[in-house]
């Protein structure tokens, strides 16, 4: 082997090991970086800003990820944690989700009662009233004596649900005020003041028919005392 044979080989050791320290160095970088960043954990993000006291849903967040060691231990890391929470505070859009953010929904208020009665599933519920919610309960009433009029009456007015149960059958001989009477209701419980459950008991056992409205979020409208009552004679 001459001499320019001899520094070729000894240029060519001098590759390898210079590749095999780059490579070296590399591991080392990524094995420091895994140490400082180590695995990534779920975590969620609030998407609009959510407003105090508002009912909390899994479509208000969304999902991401990002390492364990960066989340503080309050993180939320699973949705179900929210079911029947609401936010104590304003939430933030971008901001990660805590558990200190957040509270049990309370059952009932100083001075509020429970009271549950039976619904229409198909006329009163359809559906779209869950717990939280916010509703007027209506209820009609035939007159007292022949040729007096039949009413509609706004019972409660901004009553929360706490609670909607599973459809029931009701039997046939339940109530026989009306031979239109719904075959399957719904048990809904309501948180009431004093009055207005003894004015849900009082429509649910004389009325005709109770039904339920639901309030859109965020608008409680305050009825005047003429627009409580309804008859036919009001759109002559």
């Amino acid at each position: 082997m001459n001499s320019r044979q001899r520094r070729g080989v000894i240029l060519l050791l001098l590759s390898v090991l210079c590749v095999l320290g780059a490579f070296a160095g590399v591991l080392s970088v990524i094995g420091d970086v895994n140490s400082k960043v180590g695995p990534e954990v779920t975590a969620y993000r609030i998407k609009e800003n959510v407003d105090p006291y508002t009912p909390l849903g899994s479509t208000q967040f969304e999902k991401i990820s990002m390492p364990k060691r960066w989340l503080s231990e309050t993180a939320v890391t699973d949705l179900s944690q929210i079911e029947g929470k609401i936010a104590v505070t304003r939430l933030q859009a971008g901001s990660l989700l805590q558990s200190d953010m957040i509270v049990k929904r309370p059952a009932l208020q100083p001075g509020q009662q429970e009271i549950a009665i039976m619904i229409d599933a198909a006329t009163g519920v359809a559906g779209k009233i869950t717990p939280g919610a916010t509703v007027n309960i209506y209820a009609t009433f035939a007159g007292e004596r022949d040729g007096q009029a039949a009413q509609s009456k706004v019972i409660v007015s901004n009553a929360r649900v706490l609670d909607v149960g599973k459809l029931t059958p009701i039997s046939a001989d339940r109530d026989d005020r009306s031979s239109n009477r719904a075959t399957e209701a719904v048990p809904i419980t309501f948180a009431l003041s004093t009055l207005d459950t003894q004015r849900v008991a009082y429509a649910e056992s004389f009325a005709e028919h109770v039904r339920l409205a639901l309030v859109a979020p965020g608008s409680e409208p305050t009825l005047a005392p003429g627009d409580r009552t309804y008859t036919l004679d009001k759109d002559k």
